[in-house]
C-alpha cells in the first residue's frame, strides 16, 4: 500500500480513461484494509480507488501509477481454488523517491490485491493487462503539477530508467521477474498440451473410421495391406476401448472388459512366457487404451470373469499373495521343468538372475522358483547371502 498516493480524481493532460468497476476491496498483500466496497477507475497511466461517488465528483482518492506494476495474475476463489476468480494480484516494484503521501508510509508486502465482490470482469482484467503492457507513460509522460499550486515545481511522472538494482529489493525484484517468466512458460506449455490432446482425439476418431472401413473391406485395399495396417493399429493400441457408459450395469461392463482383455493379452502373454503380473497387465492395457484409462479395481474384476467366458487365460493368485494373469496352457509342471533345466545349466539361480535369463519380472521369477521347489525339482537355500535355488540331486544321485 505504500505505492498509493492521495490525489484528486482528475485526469492529467495526456492521460485517457479506460475502464471502471465497482464493489472492490483493497488488500495490502495478504492483509485486509478498511478500503472496502469502493470503485476503481483504470486510466492509461494510473489505477484510482475511491468511495462510491467520490471519483465522479473529483474528490481525493487513492492513486497507483501503473509503472509500479510489473506482473498481474488472477487468484481463484472458493475452496481448493474452485469457482470464479474474485481477486487480481498486482506485483509491484519498489517505491520511487519523491512520491506523494499515501495511506501507508511503508509496507512489508510487494504486492496488493483487488477483491471484486461480484467476481473479476474479464473485460476489466484484459484492459488492466493491456494498460500495463502498453506502458503509455513511456510514450506520453504526464505532469504531476497539473492540480498543484502555480508556485510548485514541475515534475514529470515516469519511472526512473536506471537499470541498477541493488540491495534486498533488487534481489526480490529479480526473483519475482524470474517467477513471472516461469509462469508464462508453464502457461504456454499447458496450451500446447491442450492442443496435443485435441489432436490425439482427432487421430483416434480417424483411426476408428479407417478400422471400420478395413473390417467392411471398403475401398481398394489389398489383403496384405489389410493385415499390415491392422497390425499397425494394434501395435498403437488404437482399437475401440470398452467404456463404462456403453453398458447398463457394472456386471455387463466387466464382462465386456474381460472379453477385450482376453483378445488383446493372448499375444502379449505368449511373448513373455505365458505369465504376467497384474500390475504389468494394468500398464499394458492402459497404454493400449490411450485416453480411456481403467482403474486397477476394474481390471481385477474383469480378470475374475475370464473363466466364465472361456478365455484362454485366467487370474491366478500364488501362496505369497501375488496375482498374475496366466495362459491356461501354461501348466505348473511345464514351468517347473523348464525352470529346473535353467537351474542345472547355471548351477544355481537367484530370482534376480532368473528374471534376467527368462526376461520376466523378479516377482514372477521368484514364484517360478518356488513352484519348481514345490514340485520337487529344486532345492532352496536361504542364507545371509540371499535366496538361491539349486538342482535337486536326490532325483539323480540317490
Amino acid at each position: 500500500m505504500d505505492r498509493f498516493e492521495y490525489m484528486e480524481a482528475r485526469l492529467f493532460e495526456g492521460e485517457t480513461y479506460v475502464k471502471r468497476d465497482k464493489n472492490v476491496k483493497l488488500y495490502d498483500g495478504e492483509d485486509k484494509t478498511h478500503y472496502v466496497d469502493g470503485e476503481v477507475v483504470l486510466t492509461s497511466h494510473r489505477l484510482l480507488w475511491g468511495k462510491p461517488g467520490d471519483i465522479p465528483k473529483g474528490l481525493i482518492c487513492l492513486s497507483l501509477y501503473l509503472y509500479y506494476v510489473f506482473c498481474l495474475e488472477e487468484e481463484n476463489g472458493g475452496m481448493f481454488g474452485l469457482g470464479r476468480p474474485k481477486r487480481i494480484i498486482l506485483h509491484l516494484g519498489p517505491s520511487l523517491p519523491g512520491k506523494k503521501p499515501g495511506p501507508a508510509v511503508i509496507s512489508t508486502y510487494h504486492f496488493i490485491k483487488l477483491s471484486f465482490k461480484d467476481g473479476i470482469d474479464a473485460a476489466f482484467y484484459k484492459a488492466l493487462s493491456d494498460a500495463v503492457s502498453s506502458k503509455a507513460w513511456e510514450r506520453q509522460p504526464i505532469e504531476t503539477n497539473a492540480f498543484s499550486s502555480p508556485n510548485s515545481p514541475k515534475a514529470s511522472v515516469a519511472p526512473t530508467s536506471s537499470k541498477i538494482r541493488s540491495g534486498i529489493l533488487g534481489i526480490e525484484r529479480s526473483i519475482e521477474e524470474q517467477h513471472r517468466a516461469t509462469d508464462e512458460s508453464i502457461s504456454v506449455a499447458f496450451q500446447d498440451l491442450t492442443k496435443l490432446m485435441e489432436k490425439a482425439k482427432d487421430m483416434v476418431s480417424i483411426s476408428k473410421t479407417i478400422s471400420s472401413k478395413i473390417r467392411d473391406k471398403q475401398g481398394d485395399i489389398s489383403e496384405d495391406d489389410t493385415v499390415r495396417f491392422k497390425s499397425y493399429l494394434m501395435s498403437l493400441g488404437i482399437d475401440d476401448p470398452v467404456t463404462r457408459d456403453a453398458f447398463r450395469s457394472d456386471s455387463e461392463y466387466y464382462m465386456g472388459l474381460a472379453q477385450q482383455l482376453s483378445d488383446m493379452m493372448v499375444g502379449v502373454l505368449l511373448e513373455c512366457g505365458g505369465l504376467m503380473s497384474l500390475a504389468d497387465v494394468w500398464c499394458r492395457v492402459n497404454r493400449a487404451r490411450g485416453l480411456e484409462l481403467i482403474s486397477p479395481e476394474d481390471l481385477l474384476n474383469a480378470c475374475k470373469l475370464l473363466q466364465t467366458i472361456d478365455a484362454p487365460m485366467s487370474l491366478r493368485k500364488f501362496p505369497s499373495g501375488a496375482c498374475v494373469l496366466q495362459l491356461n496352457s501354461q501348466r505348473d509342471e511345464e514351468v517347473a521343468k523348464a525352470t529346473s533345466q535353467m537351474i542345472e545349466e547355471n548351477g544355481a539361480l537367484t530370482p534376480e538372475k532368473l528374471s534376467q535369463i527368462a526376461n520376466v519380472s523378479v516377482l514372477l521369477a521368484r514364484e517360478r522358483l518356488f513352484t519348481t521347489e514345490r514340485l520337487g525339482l529344486a532345492c532352496r537355500d536361504e542364507s545371509i547371502e540371499g535366496l538361491a535355488f539349486y538342482p535337486n540331486l536326490f532325483l539323480s544321485k540317490v
